[in-house]
């Protein structure tokens, strides 16, 4: 059986909160909660046929749902989750050394401190980089220009649109457009200097 496509809730001024299931955007949808919806359709649900009208039930759901009293004023406030998967996938499987590139091959990725725990760094989007294991296992917990390594790019925060771009494995391509449209400009610099 195959997954449905996540849902993009917003609130009503488009700001995005959360992915939802269908099953969710389709009980704001019956409950009437919803202020606007996007117009590509993102899920089609089928239901029985009338006795009465012989006709088959049928609901659209849309790829985008803005909810009615729904605010993303918390969400856009704060950091998102970093973890592995978010972080190789921010930095687009990229080593911030070597410059290889290892898409679909996560286990040869690392998660590199720039100013290692071990002295004084933190745990934190700006302070970490994708690393090949080779070398991470040269930088050690040195800082780059102690073991004559080069960045090749710079870590950063991704923001709360962003985030949520490295959240959805299955992102439709009109979510994309509008999530992309959100990014901060020097985020999009970022992004397309990456894929380049």
């Amino acid at each position: 059986m195959i997954t449905p496509p996540m849902i993009l809730k917003t609130d009503p001024g488009g700001r995005p909160i959360r992915w939802i299931d269908c099953r969710l955007a389709v009980g704001y949808m019956l409950r009437d909660e919803v202020a606007w919806t996007s117009d590509a359709t993102a899920v089609v649900l089928r239901g029985g046929i009338s006795a009465r009208s012989g006709i088959r039930s049928r609901i659209d759901i849309p790829s985008i749902v803005a909810v009615s009293g729904a605010r993303a004023y918390y969400y856009d406030a704060t950091v998102p989750r970093l973890t592995n998967d978010a972080l190789f996938l921010r930095d687009r499987h990229l080593c911030c050394y070597c410059g290889d590139h290892f898409p679909g091959r996560s286990a040869l990725l690392t998660r590199d401190h720039v100013m290692p725990i071990s002295r004084g760094g933190s745990d934190i989007w700006d302070n970490v980089v994708t690393s090949c294991r080779a070398c991470n296992q040269k930088k050690d917990d040195r800082l780059v220009e102690e073991c004559g390594l080069e960045m090749l790019y710079i870590p950063y925060t991704p923001s709360r649109a962003e985030a949520m771009i490295l959240e959805n494995r299955r992102i439709l391509a009109d979510q994309m457009d509008y999530l992309m449209a959100q990014v901060p400009r020097r985020d999009r610099a970022r992004r397309l200097a990456a894929t380049a």
